[in-house]
């Protein structure tokens, strides 16, 4: 008989899991614990509890990027992977959703991947979602990342992608590292911009999305343009 050994990956790992940690458990678990399970470092209740204030909750925990994550005492880099690898999947699972389904008929399976693709960004980032005639996706394109509290957008280069993808229609989304998502001023003069300069063209701009911590506003529905 042939004995294939197990991969270090599949080794148990006692700093990891306690015999409390079955999957049949898992959902009973309260964010701390859910966390401290999923690190394999060598303090995981201290580094769990640590990120977990760090980024306002378990949420912000899986949106972090790599840099903010290396700034929390003890996180090695396998658990920085862990941890930015559940991130991807829930970004992926969530814009899969979107994607099989006609945008404006399914908006809130659109927001919940907004939410979670940019509510946790610590910095800017001002994307496209372009749509072909039936609103269905055609791509999701991050076009700037900025700062703090800016990222810079050029109406024009918007719809000049537009017409390069053929697209019909726009949804605008931005993000509020503060985790305000209320608009600003310049949030609703650009939206306008980008508004006046499809319109010609007969693109038009469905909404402008501001995602924030608090939850995602729509500048349609506030009726801002």
């Amino acid at each position: 008989m042939t004995v294939i050994p197990l991969k270090f990956r599949d080794q148990p790992d006692p700093r990891r899991h306690g015999p409390w940690t079955t999957p049949s458990h898992l959902s009973g678990l309260h964010d701390h614990g859910l966390l401290t399970a999923a690190l394999r470092c060598e303090n995981p209740d201290k580094v769990a509890r640590a990120l977990l204030t760090r980024f306002r909750g378990l949420a912000g925990v899986f949106g972090a990027d790599e840099y903010a994550l290396r700034s929390v005492e003890g996180m090695g880099r396998d658990d920085i992977i862990d941890v930015m690898l559940i991130q991807e999947a829930t970004v992926r699972i969530t814009r899969g959703e979107a994607r099989a389904r006609i945008v404006t008929s399914s908006w809130s399976a659109l927001l919940a991947y907004v939410k979670v693709a940019m509510a946790a960004e610590t910095r800017e980032q001002f994307r496209v979602i372009f749509l072909d005639k039936k609103n269905a996706i055609i791509l999701d394109e991050v076009m700037n990342r900025g700062t703090i509290d800016h990222a810079p957008v050029y109406p024009r280069e918007v719809i000049r992608r537009a017409l390069e993808l053929g697209a019909s229609a726009l949804i605008l989304v931005h993000n509020h590292p503060t985790g305000d998502p209320t608009p600003s001023t310049a949030d609703v003069e650009m939206t306008r911009l980008v508004v006046d300069a499809g319109r010609a063209l007969k693109i038009v701009v469905h909404d402008h999305l501001v995602v924030g911590r608090d939850g995602v506003a729509s500048l349609k529905a506030l009726g801002l343009f």
